[in-house]
Order: structure tokens, then C-alpha cells, then sequence
């Protein structure tokens, strides 16, 4: 606090910076630019800039300065106004005598100058007695900022094995302070933790490294901490501080190496080609792709058996099995596998050989194995003819292991599903069960098993049995031949030319015989000796009215041993042919020719059939169809019948009238009806009971009828109408209705109504004419 007073009071006293007042200066006349003479103009005061430092500790106002102006005569009547930056908030004047104040601490990095201006004012006219003028307040800076980085860590990395002075990288700090004021922003950087592997340069802040060859292997991350100093510094000085993090990378400057020189691996003698006998692994302290390894087979006794292949992901060497294991043949191999890198950095190849050799031991084990076959396959050949129980081939196998087991033999049934061939349980002998046939099939595949009885232990092996050819089939046409001979033919004709055909397959191939079994005086056969044979003519002048056809047996033998030979019997039809010999008709229709009837008059013939039977059939569907009965006979019963068409009950058997007066007159016994949809069980049906006459209570008459069609079995379907209506006992005409009336229209006699009274009459008259007209 002292000494910042008497930085004040130095910097006060100095001229040029002090707030005294400057006398007036008479105006000197000087030239403008155009040659006029100006004039200065008078004033009463003039000052300088003040100077203030900031971060000021002492108590109280801190003093700026003091105005005073040469109008003012000390009588009180002179008042100072300050007015700009900071004015009456962070400044303020004494009205009276224009001391100045700064009334709170300033701080240089907030704001380095204020501007401000100053007036006196006469205090009873209110006049100004000088003119406002500005003045500057400059805080003056103090070393009040410590330098800051931009972050608090910082991470970097540099290769392994660098050299002395290797940039890592550069770390600046930043200063709030004034760097045009003194040594307070002036930084200098120093290394406080990471010696004496890094060092940094003072004025740069550049990080580098300061020990060679470092090794990732042995260390791999180092803390260092930076600090940065203002006051170039000096003692008294403010600092900061960051942390960086650096990390070795890794370069390819360590070899691989087994841990061990030999490793002892083992395999079952029944490893399948290409399985994992074991693994090996050899160390790199390298990371990424500097630890890549490689595996291979260098030399050993077991270089043709097994193989070595890289697993990539755990950088390990693979041993499988190249070729089959015997426990009983070789039990113990030898590999030498040489491990490398996959990439290599040329400028540490004085630190290598980056490769490492370990020797590999396999041992085989033995597995109780299955039988094994002394071949692959078995191929046997039979003779179609050979009997069954005859003996076809036989296979062996034996057990491959040390102690030899008794091995059984059997044919796979589902293999020969008809029991063809038989084997035999000790020795493996395939027998026929039955005999074979080639046209039938040319071969047969059955499978062989063979069982350890001990272990239960089986193999399979195909039996491909080939049936050789038995010459067992005779020959025979190639076709069906239809020979026709004309009846004008000449003796010597050719009337066919035959082929035959033989199922069996000789080695030299078919060479027929054709001869004729008797001697034929109506026809002949030459051999052409290439396995076909012409038909001719012995003599001419076939009449078909005679013979209409004729039957050759031909007879055709093969070559083979034992010769087989067969009797065909070739057809030939007479017909009648045409000059050039071309065939008209044949033998069924000559027959026809003779009675005299031509191909016309047989069409004809036909078509009359025809049409006679299509006649009768219609007659017959005329006579059969019945006559439908109609469901209203008479055009005035329209109106008086219900007709009911449900297909829901019987169809159209349901489709009958109902007379609905018998309904609604209980006087009227109903005639019996049958239902014509079911067939009736009683053979007297049922007789309704009619209604009492003196039944005057509808309820009783209605229910009375509901339970009489209920239970009435020649009722009508349930989709029925009945109508259970009461009229009453009627009148003394009774019921008028036509319902009851006679169902054809005959003669009826009208006179009665003329006894009913004066007034029916007349209605009598009237039904009497109309029967009358109706005759006429």
C-alpha cells in the first residue's frame, strides 16, 4: 500500500502529468493552409491528463487530481460540474474546490481510460465561466493477472526410440495484463514435472524430448507439468500451471518370441482332416499391427501331416491335421515352426532377427476303431441263369486296432428290399437267394456292414453287383405287321419285309435266323441275312371270296449259345388292289360287295337305325312324364284358395289347396286328406272330430282346432296356413260360398232357394237364367 502511494505521488509530481493548472498563453497568430492569419483563442484554464492506478488498497476516496480555473477568486461563487465516463459513478468532484475522487477500485482490464470534461459555473447566474473541456483519466496497469493456458490438460503422444529434441507439441498461456507497461505480461515457461525425459523452451512453450532411444516397453505414458511465469520470471512474478499427457507409440522394435523352446501336443488317431490338434503362441511386446505374427512349417518329420495356419485375431499358430492319423502305423511326430512379423521396420533390423523357432511334438492316440474294408467299393459279377445259394464274391475287413475283434457281416435289408442276395455272418461270402434276371435289372447296390462284436463298432461298403447276359430270350417280330396280299398278286411278289428284336445283348451281336416252320404253298421267305427277311408269293391269284386271310408261322432263331428260337405267326389279308397294286378293299368288305349292297347303301342303312331308335327313346320319355295336376281348376275359385309354395318342406308335393270354408264352418266334416309329401303311418288316418253346434265360445273352438292339426299326423307341413276363423252357427240359408259348391260344373237345381223365401227369389231367377244361357 505504501509503495503504491509513492508510485502516485511520483507520477503526480512529474510534469506534464500533474492536473495543475496551465495559465493562459497570449494567442499567437499563426497561417492556415489558405494563408490566413488565425487567432488563439483565450482561455481561463487548461490541464493535462490524469493518471491513476488501478487496484488501489488504500482507505477512503482515492484522489485523482484538482481543477481550478483563474475566474475563480475563492469567494464561493464558483462551482465545478464534471460530467462524461464514469462521471458521478465512478468519479466525482468537489463543486467547490474541484478536487476529483474516484469513489470505488478500478481495474485496467475492465477499462484503461475514461474521458471526462469539466466546467465552472457561476453559482448565482447559473453562466458558464469557462467552457467545458476533456480531459483523460488513465489507469495505469499493475501485475494483478496470472498467466492462463487455454486448457488445464493437454494430451500428446511421440514415437518411441525418438531422438534427443523430438517435438511432442507447443503449449501457450495468455496474459491479461498490459504488455506495453512493464514486465507483467511478459511470460517465460518452465518444465515442473517430467524431467529428465521432456524439456520445453522458455519462450515458446514447445515441448521436446529430452532422453534418446525412450522404449514403450519399459514405460509407456509420462505426466509432465508446464508452468508459465509473467515478470520474465522474476521473482515476485504471477504463474500457471497444465498437465500433459504424452504417450510412446509404438514402433516395431521388438521381436517375437516363444516362450517356450519345445511344446507337446496330441491327437486321436480318428482326427478328422482339417481338426485342431492344439495351439501355440509366441509374445511380441509390440501392440497393433507390430505384433502381426505368421506361422509356418520349416521342417519335421510331420510336415506332410499336419499344417500350421495364423489365427489373426488372437495372433496365435493353429496345428491341424493335413492327411489321416494311424495310432498302429506312427504315434509320435516332430514339427519345427518358425514364427515372423508381417511387417517389419527397416531402421531396427539391428535389433532383430524378428523371427523365433519352436520345435512341436505331436503324439497320436489310439481310438478303438470301426472295421475297415480292404477296399472301397466291390464290383461282382453274376450270370442272369445262376442258380440261388450260388456264391457271387466276398469281402473282407478287419479291425485296425492292436487287439483284433471278431468282426460280423450283414447286408443292409433296407438296400435289398427283395431279398436277392444273401452274405455270410463269418467269412463276408455273397450268395443269390433266388435267381437273376437282366432284362429285369442290370444291376443291383447293396450295402455291407461289418460289426465289431465286442464294440458294436460299423462300416459300410457298397456291393455293386453287375448280372452278365444269359442267352435266355428268343427273338421276335420288331412290330406288329399287317401284310396285305392282292388278289391279282403274280408268284415272286414281295408282299413284307419282317425284322425281329431279342431282349438279350449277345457280345458280337444279334444275327437272326427266319425260316418258315412248314413248307407254305402260298408263300415264301428269303433271309437277307441282315437280320431282316422278305415275305413273297409262292404262287398268284388269291380270290379273297375264297380265303380272306391267311396265317404264316415264321420262325426265328439267334446265334448265341444255347440257340433260342421263337415261332411268330404273321398275318396276311387278301384285298382287292388297283392295276398299279395299290390295296382298294379287303376281305370284310368284299363279304358285303358280294350280297350286292354298296358303301352308299350302307350309310343309308345305318342312319335309318339311327334315327328308328331315337324315335322309341322319345316315346318312351313321353309315356313315362305324368301330367301335372293344376293348382286351380276353375277361374272363380281363384279367389277362394290359398296356395302355399315353401320349398322348405316337401317341395312341391307341399303345393296343395286348402279349402278354407271347412275352416271357418264347423257344421262341415272334413273329407280325409293325406299328405302326399310322407308316407302315412296308419292305414286308416286319422278322422278329425268336428266341433259341437252349440259351441258358441271362440276361444274353446280355436284351441280345439290348434290341437287337432298338433297332433294329427295327415296335417299339412309345418310351413302350412291353416286359419282357424269362427263364423258363428250360421244362418238360416246356411253358407253361400262357392267352396262348397260342386267341384265340376254340372246342372244344379236353383229351386230351393225359392222356398227360402219372397227374397231369395228373385236370386233364384237369377242363377236359373244363367244356367239356361249357358246351355243354349
Amino acid at each position: 500500500m505504501i509503495i503504491n502511494q509513492l508510485t502516485f505521488l511520483l507520477l503526480f509530481c512529474l510534469p506534464g502529468w500533474s492536473g495543475a493548472l496551465i495559465r493562459p498563453v497570449p494567442g499567437i497568430s499563426t497561417s492556415d493552409r489558405d494563408g490566413q492569419t488565425l487567432h488563439r483563442t483565450k482561455r481561463g484554464w487548461m490541464w493535462n491528463s490524469f493518471f491513476l492506478l488501478e487496484e488501489w488498497t488504500g482507505t477512503g476516496k482515492q484522489y485523482v487530481g484538482k481543477l481550478h480555473s483563474d475566474m475563480d477568486v475563492e469567494d464561493g461563487s464558483v462551482k465545478y460540474v464534471l460530467t462524461g465516463d464514469g462521471a458521478g459513478t465512478v468519479f466525482e468532484i468537489d463543486e467547490n474546490s474541484g478536487d476529483i475522487h474516484a469513489i470505488r477500485r478500478l481495474d485496467r482490464e475492465e477499462k484503461a481510460s475514461y474521458t471526462l470534461s469539466a466546467k465552472a459555473v457561476n453559482k448565482t447566474s447559473g453562466q458558464d465561466l469557462e467552457r467545458a473541456s476533456e480531459f483523460i483519466i488513465k489507469i495505469h496497469d499493475i501485475n494483478d493477472n496470472e498467466p492462463k493456458f487455454a486448457k488445464d490438460t493437454y494430451v500428446a503422444s511421440v514415437s518411441e526410440m525418438s531422438n534427443v529434441g523430438a517435438f511432442v507439441m507447443r503449449v501457450t498461456a495468455t496474459d491479461a495484463d498490459d504488455e506495453a507497461y512493464g514486465n507483467s505480461a511478459k511470460l517465460v515457461y518452465s518444465i515442473l514435472q517430467g524431467q529428465p525425459y521432456f524439456s520445453v523452451e522458455p519462450e515458446t512453450g514447445v515441448i521436446r524430448t529430452a532422453l534418446p532411444n525412450m522404449i514403450r516397453e519399459n514405460r509407456e505414458h509420462y505426466q509432465v507439468v508446464i508452468q508459465a511465469k509473467d515478470m520474465a520470471g522474476q521473482m515476485g512474478g504471477l504463474s500457471g500451471t497444465a498437465t500433459v499427457n504424452i504417450t510412446l507409440l509404438d514402433v516395431n522394435n521388438s521381436p517375437p518370441r516363444f516362450p517356450h523352446s519345445t511344446y507337446h501336443l496330441s491327437a486321436p488317431e480318428s482326427a478328422n482332416i482339417g481338426s485342431s490338434v492344439g495351439r501355440i503362441k509366441a509374445y511380441d511386446a509390440d501392440v497393433g499391427e507390430n505384433a502381426e505374427l505368421w506361422y509356418s512349417i520349416l521342417d519335421g518329420d510331420g510336415q506332410d501331416v499336419f499344417n500350421v495356419i495364423t489365427d489373426g485375431t488372437s495372433q496365435e499358430g493353429v496345428i491341424t491335421v493335413k492327411r489321416p492319423l494311424d495310432y498302429e502305423s506312427k504315434r509320435l511326430y516332430s514339427l519345427r515352426v518358425q514364427v515372423t512379423n508381417t511387417h517389419i521396420d527397416r531402421r531396427f533390423e539391428h535389433l532383430g532377427p524378428f523371427s523365433d523357432t519352436a520345435v512341436v511334438r505331436i503324439t497320436v492316440t489310439d481310438v478303438d476303431e470301426p472295421p475297415v474294408f480292404g477296399r472301397a467299393l466291390y464290383i461282382f459279377e453274376v450270370d442272369e441263369d445262376t442258380p440261388g445259394g450260388s456264391s457271387i464274391g466276398t469281402v473282407t475287413a478287419r479291425d485296425p486296432d492292436m487287439v483284433n475283434h471278431l468282426v460280423k457281416y450283414t447286408i443292409d435289408r433296407h438296400t435289398d428290399l427283395e431279398r436277392l442276395f444273401n452274405i455270410d455272418s463269418n467269412n463276408g461270402t455273397i450268395s443269390t437267394l433266388q435267381g437273376l434276371d437282366r432284362e429285369t435289372s442290370k444291376w443291383h447296390n447293396v450295402s455291407v456292414l461289418a460289426t465289431e462284436l465286442s464294440t458294436a463298432l460299423q462300416t459300410r461298403v457298397p456291393v455293386f453287383i453287375k448280372v452278365r447276359d444269359v442267352n435266355d430270350n428268343a427273338p421276335e417280330f420288331a412290330m406288329y405287321y399287317e401284310t396285305f396280299v392282292c388278289e391279282n398278286v403274280k408268284a415272286g411278289q414281295l408282299i413284307q419285309t419282317i425284322s425281329a428284336v431279342d431282349t438279350d445283348e449277345p457280345l458280337v451281336g444279334h444275327k437272326f435266323v427266319f425260316s418258315l416252320s412248314t413248307i407254305n404253298p402260298n408263300f415264301t421267305i428269303f433271309d437277307n441275312e441282315d437280320n431282316t427277311a422278305r415275305i413273297m408269293t409262292r404262287r398268284g391269284s388269291f380270290n379273297r371270296r375264297e380265303v380272306s386271310s391267311y396265317l404264316l408261322p415264321v420262325v426265328i432263331s439267334d446265334n448265341d449259345y444255347p440257340i433260342q428260337s421263337s415261332t411268330s405267326t404273321l398275318t396276311v389279308r387278301v384285298c382287292a388292289c388297283d392295276s398299279r397294286g395299290n390295296v382298294q378293299t379287303c376281305s370284310t368288305e368284299a363279304l358285303l360287295l358280294s350280297a350286292g349292297l354298296s358303301t352308299g347303301a350302307l350309310v343309308a342303312i345305318l342312319l335309318c337305325i339311327l334315327i328308328l331308335l331315337m324315335i322309341v327313346v322319345l316315346f318312351a320319355a313321353l309315356r313315362r312324364q305324368k301330367k301335372k295336376e293344376p293348382l286351380i281348376i276353375s277361374k272363380e275359385d281363384v279367389r277362394d284358395n290359398v296356395v302355399s309354395y315353401n320349398d322348405e318342406g316337401g317341395g312341391e308335393e307341399d303345393t296343395q289347396a286348402f279349402d278354407i270354408g271347412t275352416l271357418r264352418n264347423p257344421e262341415v266334416i272334413d273329407t280325409n286328406k293325406l299328405r302326399r309329401d310322407i308316407m302315412p303311418e296308419m292305414l286308416f288316418p286319422f278322422r278329425r272330430t268336428s266341433p259341437l253346434k252349440d259351441n258358441t265360445d271362440v276361444r274353446d273352438f280355436i284351441n280345439g282346432r290348434l290341437q287337432e292339426n298338433d297332433s294329427d299326423p295327415t296335417a299339412p307341413p309345418y310351413d302350412s296356413l291353416a286359419t282357424y276363423a269362427y263364423e258363428g252357427s250360421g244362418s238360416l240359408a246356411e253358407s253361400l260360398s262357392s267352396l262348397e259348391s260342386a267341384a265340376t260344373e254340372g246342372d244344379q237345381d236353383f229351386d230351393y232357394l225359392s222356398h227360402w223365401g219372397p227374397q231369395f227369389k228373385k236370386l233364384a231367377d237369377m242363377y236359373i237364367g244363367q244356367e239356361s244361357q249357358r246351355e243354349t
